[in-house]
């Protein structure tokens, strides 16, 4: 400890400036203090799982060696605490097993020194076990300190109760050091890269086909949003980072690739960053030939909970204050259903943007800028239903107006087949009995490239290409896309997307 309490009284530039005078003793004594390679043969938690019936105070003759992160140092070094990808291992370390200059480079050993130790198994008095250190090798020296832990005086020695970083701006901006100190972030984004197997072994298990398309566009599409544009100089043209894969996919449908198609994907969209929004995201979406929109609410479904039963161990989770069954079969609203519930207004009996803008008013929302009846009725819901919505619930038939990718409703000509999925308020799931007919999707197109003249900058344009590709015939299909960093933030309990996204978009610093 008499280390740790040292440099929690120094500054991080007079600790940074110790350590490198540490590298020249270093070097006087022959140390490489960045070797190539150490040959570690077994990790913390191994060597825990099989040691777990060793008695207290038993020492063994079985030799092994260890690699990691020095996260704490007691007794001027006898004790250390040993940090891998999978655990903690505690390293004994005593003159009488070490020789007198590897003890010389023991005092050089900083927290947060990565070292090799290689020795024999013992598990202490204390009921610690434990590698009686033999040998050491510096791996990787540390110039820079970790952040002060706070450890409580009665479990100084377990690293559970090491809070780590509390600085918002220094847990993003250096999410290595946040990795470092903290075991939940370290789980989360271990649970983040199992969801994503996890849902990439269920749909190919159903038969899907996994594919890659351009993240380079021609022309942004896919999706209502404004796009993140960039230049090709051997091309000499503009081209626009993936808002969503939608009209790529759609491509290899009418080719005939396969039936079931699905990518795993990074989309990008130039808009705002709040605790559901990061610039650049990670997205499932998928296509399915000869069904429609109710077929992919199964689907979701029973993706989603047997995600959750998988890595969770259960279909009812805790998110916040709330608990939530993700069980299926979840609840179905229709939209306009939705917000008559919420407000008493039936949208069905309006039919001008005007009137819908006069009701909307009379319930307080304010819907001046919006330029057609679909869009004040999802404003509407915005603000009046969406919060209402914690657990799991499809909306279903969407306004024709903000949903130029997908069928009509074969019962309503103002609406169409489509729905988006709702938990904790929140939509994880959008999907849709997806437009075939080319004529329409001219006219959809067509619509929003005037709404693009009046200003709106996240209205799509007319995608030619896209619209021969439907000419030449593609089969019915449902559609799907689910936010995998909501769907992360969901299943750990976690507050913002940057929780869940190891380096978020960031302002520059000063």
């Amino acid at each position: 400890m008499a280390q740790q309490t040292h440099e929690a009284s120094s500054s991080k530039e007079q600790i940074r400036q110790t350590r490198i005078q540490k590298l020249a003793d270093l070097a006087d004594k022959g140390v490489n203090p960045y070797p190539y390679s150490f040959d570690k043969d077994i990790d913390a938690k191994d060597l825990q799982e099989k040691y777990k019936d060793l008695e207290a105070g038993v020492e063994t003759e079985d030799k092994y060696s260890v690699a990691g992160r020095v996260m704490a140092i007691r007794n001027t070094g006898m004790f250390i605490d040993l940090m891998d990808a999978s655990g903690k291992i505690q390293i004994f370390s005593h003159k009488e097993n070490l020789s007198e200059e590897q003890m010389k480079i023991l005092k050089l050993i900083d927290i947060g020194d990565i070292v090799g130790f290689s020795g024999t198994i013992r598990r202490t008095p204390r009921g610690e076990l434990s590698i009686k250190a033999q040998s050491l090798k510096l791996l990787s020296k540390s110039l820079l300190p970790l952040p002060n832990k706070q450890i409580s005086k009665e479990k100084m020695e377990e690293l559970q109760n090491f809070h780590g970083l509390t600085d918002v701006e220094t847990k993003y901006r250096q999410r290595y050091v946040d990795l470092i100190v903290n075991e939940d972030v370290r789980d989360t984004f271990r649970k983040r890269s199992l969801i994503i197997q996890k849902i990439r072994n269920y749909l190919t298990s159903q038969g899907f086909l996994e594919v890659e398309t351009p993240m380079l566009h021609p022309q942004a599409g896919g999706a209502n949003a404004k796009p993140f544009i960039t230049h090709h100089n051997a091309l000499d043209m503009d081209m626009f980072l993936r808002i969503a894969p939608e009209l790529y996919l759609k491509r290899l449908m009418v080719g005939g690739l396969s039936e079931k198609i699905f990518e795993i994907n990074r989309s990008f969209r130039n808009e705002g960053i709040d605790t559901r929004h990061n610039p650049e995201f990670t997205m499932m979406e998928l296509y399915q030939a000869y069904v429609d929109y109710n077929e992919m609410m199964v689907l979701t479904e029973n993706l989603v909970s047997t995600i959750a039963q998988e890595v969770l161990g259960t279909m009812k989770i805790k998110y916040g204050d709330n608990e939530i069954d993700l069980t299926p079969p979840w609840d179905r609203k229709t939209m306009l259903g939705a917000v008559k519930d919420a407000t008493g207004i039936d949208f069905n009996n309006i039919f001008t943007v005007a009137d819908a803008k006069e009701k909307a008013k009379s319930v307080g929302v304010n819907a001046d800028e919006c330029d057609n009846w679909g869009q004040v009725i999802d404003l509407i819901f915005e603000e009046k239903v969406e919060p209402t919505l914690i657990q799991p619930v499809h909306i279903i038939d969407y306004p024709r107006d903000i949903s130029p990718l997908a069928k009509v409703h074969r019962d309503n000509d103002r609406l169409t087949e489509r729905f988006e999925t709702r938990v904790n308020g929140w939509e994880i799931a959008n999907a849709f009995s997806e437009l075939t007919d080319p004529i329409d999707q001219r006219m959809r197109f067509e619509a929003q490239a005037l709404a693009k003249v009046n200003g709106d900058e996240e209205a799509m344009s007319i995608d030619e290409d896209f619209i021969c590709a439907l000419e030449h015939g593609m089969p019915p299909a449902g559609g799907l896309g689910i936010g995998i960093d909501r769907l992360v933030m969901l299943l750990t309990d976690s507050p913002s997307i940057r929780d869940v996204i190891a380096f978020p978009t960031m302002r520059h610093r000063d």
